[in-house]
C-alpha cells in the first residue's frame, strides 16, 4: 500500500504532533490566530520526499510548513456525572473543547 502523495511530515503544534501533507485538513487545539490568517510552522521533525527521508534533531534545519488558519470552532460535548451514594447527591458537566481547522498549503525544506 502506497501513497498518492510523496511528500509529507510530522510537525510539532500546540504540544502534539501531527503526520501532515499538502492540502490535507487538520483539527488542532485553539490557536492564538485569527481566521483566514496564514500560519508558518518550523517545527518540524521529518520530511519525506520522494525515497528521501529527513529526519530532525530535534528538528529539520530549514524546514518549515505553512497553514492557514480556516475556522476556530468547539469540539463535541462530552459529558461528566458525577454521584455520591447514600446522599442522594448528583452532578453532570458538560464541556466542549476549543479547537481550530486549518489547512496546510505548503511544505517546505530548503538545502
Amino acid at each position: 500500500m502506497s501513497k498518492t502523495t510523496s511528500l509529507f511530515a510530522v510537525i510539532q503544534l500546540a504540544g502534539k504532533q501531527f503526520l501532515v501533507e499538502e492540502g490535507m485538513n487538520l483539527i488542532v487545539p485553539r490557536l492564538k490566530n485569527n481566521e483566514g490568517e496564514t500560519i508558518t510552522i518550523p517545527d518540524v521533525l521529518l520530511v519525506q520526499n520522494d525515497a528521501v527521508t529527513t529526519v530532525g534533531t530535534p528538528t529539520v534545519a530549514g524546514a518549515s510548513v505553512t497553514a492557514m488558519l480556516d475556522k476556530q470552532q468547539k469540539a463535541e460535548k462530552i459529558r461528566v456525572a458525577t454521584y455520591k451514594s447514600k446522599s442522594r447527591h448528583r452532578r453532570v458537566l458538560g464541556h466542549r473543547q476549543p479547537e481550530s481547522v486549518i489547512t496546510i498549503q505548503k511544505i517546505s525544506l530548503k538545502k
